[in-house]
Protein backbone atom coordinates (compact mmCIF):
# COMPACT_ATOMS: atom_id res chain seq x y z
CA UNK A 1 0.00 0.00 0.00
CA UNK A 2 3.16 2.06 -0.28
CA UNK A 3 1.93 3.15 -3.50
CA UNK A 4 4.55 6.16 -5.01
CA UNK A 5 3.55 9.80 -5.80
CA UNK A 6 4.26 13.22 -4.83
CA UNK A 7 4.36 12.41 -1.40
CA UNK A 8 6.38 10.33 1.48
CA UNK A 9 5.29 7.15 3.76
CA UNK A 10 5.88 7.36 7.33
CA UNK A 11 5.89 4.76 9.81
CA UNK A 12 4.51 6.69 13.24
CA UNK A 13 3.66 5.08 16.63
CA UNK A 14 1.20 6.08 18.66
CA UNK A 15 -1.49 4.85 21.00
CA UNK A 16 0.44 1.38 21.60
CA UNK A 17 0.58 0.99 18.04
CA UNK A 18 1.95 1.51 14.32
CA UNK A 19 0.18 3.12 12.00
CA UNK A 20 1.14 4.12 8.09
CA UNK A 21 0.86 7.74 7.56
CA UNK A 22 1.58 9.36 3.85
CA UNK A 23 2.40 13.12 4.09
CA UNK A 24 2.19 15.43 1.20
CA UNK A 25 5.52 16.67 -0.65
CA UNK A 26 5.94 19.99 -0.26
CA UNK A 27 9.04 20.56 -1.73
CA UNK A 28 7.44 22.33 -4.72
CA UNK A 29 5.76 24.57 -2.78
CA UNK A 30 8.28 27.87 -3.00
CA UNK A 31 6.42 30.70 -0.76
CA UNK A 32 6.98 27.64 2.13
CA UNK A 33 9.64 25.28 1.58
CA UNK A 34 11.84 26.34 4.05
CA UNK A 35 9.25 26.62 6.67
CA UNK A 36 9.66 23.38 9.39
CA UNK A 37 6.65 21.02 9.23
CA UNK A 38 5.62 21.63 12.54
CA UNK A 39 5.48 25.48 12.04
CA UNK A 40 2.30 24.47 9.06
CA UNK A 41 -0.77 23.89 10.79
CA UNK A 42 -1.45 19.91 10.83
CA UNK A 43 -4.47 18.45 8.62
CA UNK A 44 -5.12 14.56 9.04
CA UNK A 45 -7.18 13.11 7.09
CA UNK A 46 -8.93 9.80 8.14
CA UNK A 47 -10.48 7.50 5.71
CA UNK A 48 -14.21 5.69 5.43
CA UNK A 49 -15.12 1.62 5.45
CA UNK A 50 -13.33 -0.45 3.56
CA UNK A 51 -10.42 2.03 2.08
CA UNK A 52 -7.15 3.48 3.30
CA UNK A 53 -5.04 6.52 3.25
CA UNK A 54 -5.23 6.57 -1.27
CA UNK A 55 -8.94 7.96 -0.93
CA UNK A 56 -7.29 11.14 -0.12
CA UNK A 57 -4.74 11.35 -2.47
CA UNK A 58 -6.18 14.53 -4.40
CA UNK A 59 -6.58 16.78 -1.23
CA UNK A 60 -2.51 15.46 -0.48
CA UNK A 61 -2.08 17.16 -3.97
CA UNK A 62 -4.52 19.59 -3.80
CA UNK A 63 -3.85 21.39 -0.44
CA UNK A 64 -0.66 23.57 0.18
CA UNK A 65 0.63 25.55 2.82
CA UNK A 66 -0.90 23.41 5.37
CA UNK A 67 1.05 19.77 6.40
CA UNK A 68 -1.52 17.29 5.25
CA UNK A 69 -1.31 14.00 5.96
CA UNK A 70 -3.66 10.96 5.40
CA UNK A 71 -3.22 7.89 7.47
CA UNK A 72 -4.39 4.27 7.81
CA UNK A 73 -6.61 3.84 10.06
CA UNK A 74 -6.33 1.08 13.04
CA UNK A 75 -6.57 -2.41 11.19
CA UNK A 76 -6.76 -0.76 7.83
CA UNK A 77 -3.52 -0.46 4.74
CA UNK A 78 -0.33 -1.00 6.13
CA UNK A 79 -0.75 -0.02 9.54
CA UNK A 80 -1.09 -2.74 12.86
CA UNK A 81 -4.33 -4.95 12.84
CA UNK A 82 -4.35 -5.30 16.96
CA UNK A 83 -7.55 -8.00 17.34
CA UNK A 84 -9.48 -4.93 19.59
CA UNK A 85 -9.39 -1.16 19.76
CA UNK A 86 -12.55 -0.60 17.47
CA UNK A 87 -14.14 1.18 20.09
CA UNK A 88 -15.27 4.83 19.11
CA UNK A 89 -12.67 5.47 22.38
CA UNK A 90 -9.77 4.32 21.45
CA UNK A 91 -9.81 5.38 17.98
CA UNK A 92 -10.28 8.80 19.81
CA UNK A 93 -7.12 7.90 21.69
CA UNK A 94 -5.34 6.69 18.47
CA UNK A 95 -5.80 10.47 16.49
CA UNK A 96 -4.94 12.58 19.65
CA UNK A 97 -1.69 10.75 19.88
CA UNK A 98 -0.84 10.96 15.97
CA UNK A 99 -1.50 14.51 16.75
CA UNK A 100 1.60 14.70 19.36
CA UNK A 101 3.69 11.83 17.61
CA UNK A 102 3.64 13.89 14.69
CA UNK A 103 4.90 16.75 16.99
CA UNK A 104 2.30 19.25 17.10
CA UNK A 105 -0.19 20.48 19.52
CA UNK A 106 -3.26 20.69 17.67
CA UNK A 107 -4.74 19.91 14.26
CA UNK A 108 -7.54 19.82 11.89
CA UNK A 109 -9.17 16.71 11.26
CA UNK A 110 -10.89 15.61 7.60
CA UNK A 111 -12.57 12.35 7.80
CA UNK A 112 -14.99 10.28 5.58
CA UNK A 113 -17.89 8.08 6.76
CA UNK A 114 -16.17 5.95 9.80
CA UNK A 115 -13.33 8.07 9.75
CA UNK A 116 -15.49 10.97 10.17
CA UNK A 117 -16.93 9.48 13.31
CA UNK A 118 -13.21 9.56 14.95
CA UNK A 119 -13.25 13.26 14.34
CA UNK A 120 -16.60 14.00 15.73
CA UNK A 121 -14.81 11.68 18.56
CA UNK A 122 -11.72 13.08 18.70
CA UNK A 123 -13.24 16.78 19.10
CA UNK A 124 -15.37 15.88 21.95
CA UNK A 125 -13.12 13.33 24.00
CA UNK A 126 -9.77 15.10 23.39
CA UNK A 127 -10.52 18.50 22.79
CA UNK A 128 -7.45 20.08 23.26
CA UNK A 129 -5.87 18.37 19.85
CA UNK A 130 -8.64 19.51 17.35
CA UNK A 131 -8.44 22.84 16.14
CA UNK A 132 -11.44 21.96 13.74
CA UNK A 133 -13.28 19.31 12.03
CA UNK A 134 -14.17 18.76 8.16
CA UNK A 135 -16.25 15.90 7.07
CA UNK A 136 -17.65 14.30 4.34
CA UNK A 137 -20.63 12.37 4.28
CA UNK A 138 -20.35 11.93 7.88
CA UNK A 139 -23.08 13.37 9.86
CA UNK A 140 -22.63 13.67 13.59
CA UNK A 141 -22.85 9.92 15.35
CA UNK A 142 -25.89 10.93 17.59
CA UNK A 143 -28.00 12.65 14.22
CA UNK A 144 -26.91 9.50 12.27
CA UNK A 145 -28.79 7.31 14.84
CA UNK A 146 -31.70 9.22 15.32
CA UNK A 147 -32.56 9.44 11.54
CA UNK A 148 -31.52 5.86 10.87
CA UNK A 149 -34.43 4.92 13.58
CA UNK A 150 -36.89 7.63 13.07
CA UNK A 151 -36.94 8.27 8.99
CA UNK A 152 -37.37 5.06 7.12
CA UNK A 153 -35.53 6.35 3.93
CA UNK A 154 -32.26 6.54 5.90
CA UNK A 155 -33.13 3.43 7.82
CA UNK A 156 -33.38 1.26 4.58
CA UNK A 157 -29.76 3.12 3.62
CA UNK A 158 -27.93 2.05 6.79
CA UNK A 159 -29.47 -0.90 8.96
CA UNK A 160 -29.33 -3.62 6.16
CA UNK A 161 -25.51 -3.01 5.59
CA UNK A 162 -25.33 -2.55 9.38
CA UNK A 163 -27.34 -6.01 10.59
CA UNK A 164 -25.64 -8.37 8.05
CA UNK A 165 -21.63 -7.42 9.18
CA UNK A 166 -22.93 -8.53 12.79
CA UNK A 167 -22.73 -12.08 12.27
CA UNK A 168 -19.06 -13.66 12.38
CA UNK A 169 -17.01 -15.05 9.62
CA UNK A 170 -19.52 -15.04 6.89
CA UNK A 171 -18.65 -10.74 5.97
CA UNK A 172 -15.05 -11.21 6.00
CA UNK A 173 -15.67 -14.15 3.52
CA UNK A 174 -17.79 -12.04 1.80
CA UNK A 175 -15.42 -8.73 1.05
CA UNK A 176 -12.43 -11.01 0.09
CA UNK A 177 -13.67 -13.32 -2.21
CA UNK A 178 -12.78 -13.14 -5.85
CA UNK A 179 -10.67 -10.48 -5.13
CA UNK A 180 -12.68 -8.25 -3.46
CA UNK A 181 -15.38 -8.02 -5.81
CA UNK A 182 -17.76 -6.80 -3.31
CA UNK A 183 -16.30 -3.85 -2.14
CA UNK A 184 -16.19 -2.66 -5.56
CA UNK A 185 -20.01 -3.81 -5.74
CA UNK A 186 -20.27 -1.68 -2.78
CA UNK A 187 -18.48 1.26 -3.80
CA UNK A 188 -20.40 1.50 -7.00
CA UNK A 189 -23.54 1.22 -5.52
CA UNK A 190 -22.71 4.50 -3.55
CA UNK A 191 -21.14 6.36 -6.33
CA UNK A 192 -21.81 8.38 -9.26
CA UNK A 193 -22.04 6.59 -13.22
CA UNK A 194 -19.45 9.67 -14.23
CA UNK A 195 -16.64 8.77 -11.40
CA UNK A 196 -17.13 4.62 -12.40
CA UNK A 197 -16.87 5.68 -16.40
CA UNK A 198 -13.11 7.06 -15.78
CA UNK A 199 -9.72 5.68 -15.44
CA UNK A 200 -9.32 7.06 -11.84
CA UNK A 201 -12.29 4.75 -10.68
CA UNK A 202 -10.58 1.89 -12.05
CA UNK A 203 -7.31 2.54 -10.53
CA UNK A 204 -9.04 3.32 -7.20
CA UNK A 205 -10.90 0.04 -7.42
CA UNK A 206 -7.88 -1.82 -8.16
CA UNK A 207 -5.88 -0.82 -5.21
CA UNK A 208 -8.90 -0.82 -3.07
CA UNK A 209 -9.49 -4.60 -3.45
CA UNK A 210 -5.67 -5.41 -3.02
CA UNK A 211 -6.01 -3.86 0.41
CA UNK A 212 -9.27 -5.43 1.66
CA UNK A 213 -7.83 -8.58 1.15
CA UNK A 214 -4.55 -8.09 3.43
CA UNK A 215 -4.97 -10.27 6.18
CA UNK A 216 -6.89 -9.36 9.15
CA UNK A 217 -8.10 -5.76 7.22
CA UNK A 218 -11.52 -7.08 6.53
CA UNK A 219 -11.96 -8.44 9.70
CA UNK A 220 -11.10 -4.94 10.80
CA UNK A 221 -12.78 -2.62 8.71
CA UNK A 222 -15.68 -4.74 10.17
CA UNK A 223 -15.05 -4.46 13.97
CA UNK A 224 -16.18 -0.86 13.40
CA UNK A 225 -19.34 -1.51 11.75
CA UNK A 226 -20.04 -4.45 14.65
CA UNK A 227 -19.28 -1.39 17.32
CA UNK A 228 -21.10 0.96 16.05
CA UNK A 229 -24.01 -1.51 16.27
CA UNK A 230 -23.42 -3.80 19.52
CA UNK A 231 -22.47 -0.87 21.72
CA UNK A 232 -25.95 0.58 21.44
CA UNK A 233 -27.43 -2.39 23.74
CA UNK A 234 -24.27 -1.38 26.23
CA UNK A 235 -23.92 0.70 29.06
CA UNK A 236 -20.55 1.63 26.91
CA UNK A 237 -22.35 2.68 24.08
CA UNK A 238 -24.76 4.87 25.80
CA UNK A 239 -22.21 6.72 27.77
CA UNK A 240 -20.33 7.19 24.68
CA UNK A 241 -23.53 9.07 23.16
CA UNK A 242 -24.08 11.37 25.78
CA UNK A 243 -20.55 12.14 25.40
CA UNK A 244 -20.99 13.02 21.78
CA UNK A 245 -24.39 14.84 22.34
CA UNK A 246 -22.07 17.81 24.15
CA UNK A 247 -22.30 20.96 21.79
CA UNK A 248 -19.47 21.36 19.77
CA UNK A 249 -16.84 24.07 20.16
CA UNK A 250 -14.26 24.02 17.07
CA UNK A 251 -15.42 25.36 13.64
CA UNK A 252 -17.39 22.09 11.73
CA UNK A 253 -17.40 21.67 8.30
CA UNK A 254 -19.97 19.18 6.69
CA UNK A 255 -19.47 18.07 2.80
CA UNK A 256 -22.24 15.47 1.30
CA UNK A 257 -22.84 14.68 -2.13
CA UNK A 258 -26.13 15.81 -3.94
CA UNK A 259 -26.34 12.32 -5.19
CA UNK A 260 -25.71 10.22 -2.19
CA UNK A 261 -28.05 7.00 -1.68
CA UNK A 262 -26.18 6.16 1.67
CA UNK A 263 -26.34 8.97 3.78
CA UNK A 264 -29.26 11.33 3.18
CA UNK A 265 -29.73 14.85 3.70
CA UNK A 266 -31.78 14.39 6.86
CA UNK A 267 -29.19 13.58 9.12
CA UNK A 268 -27.13 16.43 7.70
CA UNK A 269 -29.79 18.78 8.91
CA UNK A 270 -30.00 16.75 12.45
CA UNK A 271 -26.41 17.28 12.99
CA UNK A 272 -27.39 21.38 13.31
CA UNK A 273 -28.29 20.01 16.02
CA UNK A 274 -25.33 19.56 17.47
CA UNK A 275 -22.80 21.88 15.16
CA UNK A 276 -25.37 25.19 15.02
CA UNK A 277 -22.16 27.13 13.67
CA UNK A 278 -20.94 24.74 11.36
CA UNK A 279 -21.02 25.15 7.25
CA UNK A 280 -22.91 22.82 5.28
CA UNK A 281 -22.31 22.50 2.19
CA UNK A 282 -23.45 20.00 -1.28
CA UNK A 283 -21.46 18.78 -3.87
CA UNK A 284 -23.01 18.65 -6.95
CA UNK A 285 -22.93 15.65 -9.48
CA UNK A 286 -21.11 13.21 -6.60
CA UNK A 287 -22.16 10.70 -4.48
CA UNK A 288 -20.87 8.87 -1.21
CA UNK A 289 -17.41 9.96 -1.70
CA UNK A 290 -17.50 13.12 -2.79
CA UNK A 291 -13.69 13.85 -2.35
CA UNK A 292 -13.03 11.20 -4.76
CA UNK A 293 -15.64 11.82 -7.13
CA UNK A 294 -15.45 15.91 -7.32
CA UNK A 295 -12.04 16.61 -5.79
CA UNK A 296 -11.99 20.19 -7.12
CA UNK A 297 -15.18 21.09 -5.33
CA UNK A 298 -13.96 19.67 -2.22
CA UNK A 299 -10.83 21.28 -2.33
CA UNK A 300 -12.08 24.28 -2.93
CA UNK A 301 -14.25 23.80 0.09
CA UNK A 302 -10.99 22.78 2.28
CA UNK A 303 -9.11 25.82 1.35
CA UNK A 304 -11.97 28.23 2.31
CA UNK A 305 -12.58 26.39 5.44
CA UNK A 306 -8.36 26.08 6.39
CA UNK A 307 -8.20 29.61 5.60
CA UNK A 308 -11.29 30.83 7.83
CA UNK A 309 -9.85 28.56 10.46
CA UNK A 310 -6.19 29.57 10.76
CA UNK A 311 -6.99 33.65 9.70
CA UNK A 312 -4.43 33.52 7.12
CA UNK A 313 -4.00 31.42 3.42
CA UNK A 314 -3.10 28.41 3.64
CA UNK A 315 -2.91 27.29 -0.61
Amino acid sequence: MRIDGPWRHLDVHANGIRFHVVEADQRADTDDASRPFTDRPLVIMLHGFGSFWWSWRHQLTGLSGARVVAVDLRGYGASDKPPRGYDGWTLAGDTAGLVRALGHNSATLVGHADGGLVCWATSVLHPRVVRAVAVVSSPHPAALRASALRRRDQGRALLPWMLRYQVPIWPERSLTRHDGAELERLVRSRSSAAWQAGDDFAETIGHLRRAIQIPSAAHSALEYQRWAARSQLRGEGRRFMRSMKRPMSVPVLHLRGDGDPYVLADPVNRTRQYAPHGRYASIAGAGHYAHEEAPGQVNDQLTRFLEQVYARPVS
